[in-house]
């Protein structure tokens, strides 16, 4: 940091004005700044002219303050001897050689107009007021932080371009945020017809879903690369339904809230459907929409851990979810929760490294999508676990989950930790249906056993370390 040095040119118009400068000086040599006043330094013998003009054009001088009251400015103005010529090196400097920042004028006086009064070569500088006690103090602050270049207001660092800018599809911000803030503002005052606001959203959400669904050949040449600049127009939809979640989850009542999320989910598991109208197809068409599904889903679920709604995770994981018309094979017309799942080999050309093969390609690009504070990766991965732990216990359903790959061994996972506390454990009882710990440890290695082997996770193939089994419900 520069260290200041400043020099002050001012008017003798009289002895209190010449006391009242001396004072400003002194106080700023208490903060710290090396101040060049003729009251210091000028001594007898010294030929004032020259004295002014050398703290004027001096090169360790950092700032000149000019004092401006009637008296300075009719002198300046006339060019009168003293200030006339000292102005007169000023205003030189001001419009020949130094820098803007170096000359400060500091108002003393306002005329009839409201106006500062102000030499005319200085009419159009920023100037600060001290033309009272009141305002001393009130723009101290301000003048000390500019002679050490310390401004209080700092312009940010410059970030990268808008989505919006540099994306040819349209992003959701528009009709999705503003129905959003609507059903927020709707719920904050208590508003009537909350469905109503409620049903805006969603339906704003689904239907730029759905414009994006692939209704015809992609003539791409990577279905890999529109898979993955797929999945990133989708994130925006992702963030307000993880917005909706967090905003209702706790206030909301847990029956009616159930109900609302449950209702989403069908709508999300038709997405990562074949449109009805299509007759010919690859299923890597869908590929977007099915990770998208898969990624909401599970922030969907660490939202509402966040929240702690336990209840709707209840119901979301015991209820069955009507089957789309265009992927029904058979008598059957509803799903578990299981149907949320989702991969994409497509992903697999654009995000393995050069001679690598991923074992997650979703996954991976869930840890690339990760970019929530209030929802970071490591909650994703556990809302993964937790879909798990739900698999094992529910029969006729599997889940594999991808993100685990990213866990290291030995990693702990919060919710699962503190369950081994009676009152933690009861969450993840209301959650499961099961309230003996000793139950549900049952319960998850028959599952275990049911799945059988888990290729590719060289660590932890079993989970149960990682779901702190052993120690469910051990302490109080």
């Amino acid at each position: 940091m520069e260290e200041p040095k400043v020099f002050i040119s001012y008017s003798w118009s009289d002895q209190s004005h010449q006391e009242l400068v001396k004072h400003w000086a002194d106080r700023l040599v208490a903060d710290g700044i090396d101040v060049v006043l003729d009251i210091y330094d000028l001594k007898e013998g010294y030929d004032k002219y020259v004295f002014m003009e050398q703290m004027v054009t001096d090169q360790s001088v950092t700032h000149v303050l000019v004092v401006c009251d009637k008296t300075y400015a009719e002198k300046a103005n006339a060019r009168k001897a003293g200030v006339g010529t000292e102005s007169q090196i000023i205003s030189s400097e001001v419009y020949e050689k130094v820098k803007q920042s170096k000359f400060i004028p500091i108002v003393c006086e306002f005329g009839e107009d409201g106006e500062p009064i102000l030499p005319a070569f200085m009419k159009s500088r920023m100037w600060i007021n001290f033309s009272s006690s009141e305002a001393e103090n009130e723009n101290w602050e301000q003048l000390v932080r500019l002679l050490y270049g310390k401004p209080q207001h700092v312009k940010p660092k410059k970030g990268k371009a808008p989505t919006y800018i540099i994306s040819d599809a349209p992003i959701p911000t528009s009709e999705a945020l503003a129905k959003y803030n609507s059903l927020k503002q709707a719920i904050l005052q208590d508003k009537k017809g909350i469905n109503h606001y409620r049903r805006d959203f969603i339906d704003s959400c689904i239907s730029y879903a759905d414009a994006l669904r692939v209704r015809e050949r992609p003539l791409v040449d990577s279905i890999g690369e529109k898979v993955l600049d797929d999945c990133g127009k989708l994130k925006a939809i992702r963030d307000h339904l993880c917005n909706w979640i967090l905003l209702e989850g706790e206030i909301t009542e847990a029956e009616k809230f159930s109900e609302a999320v449950i209702d989403v989910l069908e709508k999300l598991r038709e997405l990562k459907s074949r449109p009805p109208e299509i007759n010919q197809w690859n299923e890597s068409w869908f590929d977007a929409h099915s990770v998208f599904v898969y990624e909401t889903f599970l922030y969907i679920i660490a939202a509402l851990l966040k929240s702690g709604a336990y209840q709707v995770l209840n119901e979301i994981y015991s209820s069955h979810y009507l089957m789309p018309s265009s992927d029904r094979s058979g008598p059957s017309y509803f799903e578990r929760f299981d149907c949320f799942y989702g991969h994409s080999d497509a992903l697999q050309t654009v995000l393995a490294p050069e001679g690598r093969k991923l074992h997650a390609p979703a996954a991976e690009l869930l840890k690339r999508q990760a970019d929530r504070e209030d929802l970071p990766f490591e909650e994703i991965i556990q809302a993964d676990l937790l879909t798990l732990l739900m698999s094992f216990i529910t029969p006729e359903t599997h889940w594999y989950p991808q993100t685990l790959h990213y866990s290291s061994y030995g990693n702990s996972f919060p919710f699962f930790v503190r369950a081994a506390q009676h009152k933690h454990f009861n969450k993840l009882s209301i959650i499961t249906g099961i309230k003996s710990a000793d139950d549900l440890r049952g319960k998850v290695k028959d599952g275990r056993e049911r799945f059988g082997n888990f290729s590719n996770f060289s660590f932890h193939n079993n989970f149960q370390h990682s779901m702190n089994l052993e120690n469910l419900d051990t302490l109080k």
